[in-house]
């Protein structure tokens, strides 16, 4: 049947999260507040007529109806853009991602069951005050600050991995302040690189009152991830030359060679070798990032500076 759908929108962040629509061919569905549209999505956020998706026999646009907060695709404000398997839309708090589907598994779903059970999931979750959530395997961490920089979102995204609970603090999208385990030793920058790192767990965005902290972040949110991105893959690269985490590190005597010879950074890894004499306590307790606390150990070890015992 050429009406059967190949594609749906699932609801991946939000109230209706876990919800599908599916998306037939040749149909045009409007989306909106308004109780008598195709998708209807209760919250302030979303406008009365928000977005049309309009479909073809090949091509899935969406286009923004003049919405009050915007229509989003893959972290930019669109006006009409083409989507395809994999994209993500923000449309209010709710984040949906266009996936493939099983033709033959989805054709007898109507859209009046899709609207029923997206409404019914919305209920069991309980809708008042639900903040945008979603687990990170389905949209990464950087994808997801994008969202919220383009969005301009508020409050305090709080991510859960393996390691513990972040908090970033956003403030009309940009980033000011960022914690793990509300250690503040650790500067906020580096917070944000270490959990971008995170590949699994699970983020809640909820309304919060402003955070006084002594110096806030001034990048941008952009220029944050960017750089973020490009000091993971260095950082990885050089893993293969670096201890465990919490492998002891010593210094030998007698001293390898002159300190003056050192450079300020290496100095100060040194340092905290002879105070910490761990690889992750050196790490949190390095003035600058983890990138260049690794390039100064490695160069340390690399001429016996620095030892593993």
């Amino acid at each position: 049947m050429s009406d059967m759908p190949q594609f749906a929108l699932r609801f991946i962040s939000g109230k209706y999260q876990g919800g599908e629509f599916p998306l037939r061919k040749n149909r045009e569905i409007i989306i909106g507040r308004s109780s008598d549209l195709d998708m209807v999505l209760v919250e302030d956020m979303v406008s009365r007529r928000h977005a049309k998706i309009a479909t073809t026999d090949n091509e899935v646009y969406i286009s923004d109806m003049g919405s009050t907060n915007g229509t989003f695709v893959n972290g930019e404000k669109i006006t009409r853009s083409r989507i395809q398997e994999g994209d993500r839309i923000l449309v209010g708090t709710s984040i949906i991602k266009m996936v493939a589907v099983d033709p033959s598994a989805n054709a007898h779903q109507s859209e009046a069951e899709a609207r029923r059970r997206l409404e019914a999931g919305a209920n069991r979750q309980g809708t008042v005050g639900r903040p945008m959530s979603g687990v990170i395997e389905e949209i990464p961490l950087p994808d997801l600050l994008q969202l919220l920089s383009t969005s301009r979102k508020s409050g305090v995204l709080s991510v859960s991995g393996v390691v513990g609970v972040g908090r970033i603090y956003l403030r009309n999208g940009a980033i000011y302040f960022a914690a793990i385990n509300d250690d503040f030793n650790v500067s906020p920058q580096k917070a944000i690189y270490r959990m971008l790192t995170w590949e699994s767990g699970t983020f809640e965005l909820e309304p919060g009152g402003e955070m006084n902290v002594m110096e806030e972040i001034q990048e941008s949110t952009e220029g944050l991830l960017m750089e973020g991105v490009r000091q993971i893959d260095e950082f990885r690269n050089m893993q293969k030359q670096l201890p465990s985490p919490h492998s002891a590190l010593a210094v030998p005597t007698p001293v390898a060679g002159k300190l003056r010879d050192l450079s300020h950074g290496e100095l100060d890894i040194f340092q905290l070798v002879l105070d910490h004499g761990q690889l992750q306590a050196i790490l949190d307790n390095y003035w600058g990032s983890d990138l260049d606390a690794a390039k100064n150990l490695v160069a340390l070890m690399k001429r016996e500076f620095v030892v593993v015992p």
